[in-house]
């Protein structure tokens, strides 16, 4: 095998001597005999040397890989944000659904109530005598028109039987007690 120095080796590799030295004080990479570094031992520590043909060329083929990379992150991220901007939106909607479906019942609500409320007859004293107006007031009448509620809205009023006289419960006894004591 092809045995490299370490100014060949940082060469190949577009590094410099000091980071070879520094692989080989780490222990990742060894000298032979002759002071110099098998090419198979570097291609097992660096790679093959043929992505680091140049250092001007690996440095800026690493700064577009690098600059590709962060203009996908930031295509993703602004994905993820119309996604969040689109829930917001849909969250908006639904809330605004829901408190019309609100304001609609208690409308309804309303409207039940006043129907509800049953007017209050106009009495008078018999002590006047009945006029042609007093009598024509007295026969219209007021019609009520009562909805019936949803079978779901039903509230139906059970009662619970409470009985009129409730025993006391006989004080427990303990285990011993229900032999040697009376009444037991």
């Amino acid at each position: 095998m092809k045995s490299l120095s370490v100014i060949e080796l940082s060469n190949l590799y577009g590094m410099t001597r000091q980071a070879v030295y520094k692989q080989i004080n780490k222990g990742n990479l060894s000298k032979n005999s002759d002071g110099k570094i098998d090419l198979s031992e570097a291609i097992r520590v660096f790679g093959e040397p043929s992505r680091h043909v140049n250092g001007s060329q690996t440095t800026e083929t690493r700064k577009l890989s690098e600059v590709h990379l962060l203009e996908q992150q930031v295509h993703m991220l602004q994905k993820q944000l119309e996604q969040a901007h689109e829930r917001e939106q849909f969250q908006r909607d639904e809330l605004k659904a829901k408190n019309d479906q609100l304001h609609v019942k208690d409308e309804q609500i309303e409207a039940i109530q006043r129907l509800l409320e049953a007017p209050k007859p106009n009495i008078t004293q018999p002590s006047e005598p009945e006029t042609a107006q007093s009598s024509s007031t007295m026969e219209i009448k007021e019609e009520v028109i009562v909805i019936p509620p949803k079978e779901s809205e039903v509230i139906e009023n059970k009662r619970i039987p409470v009985p009129e006289h409730v025993e006391p419960e006989p004080q427990k006894r303990g285990f011993l007690s229900r032999f040697f004591l009376p009444n037991g």
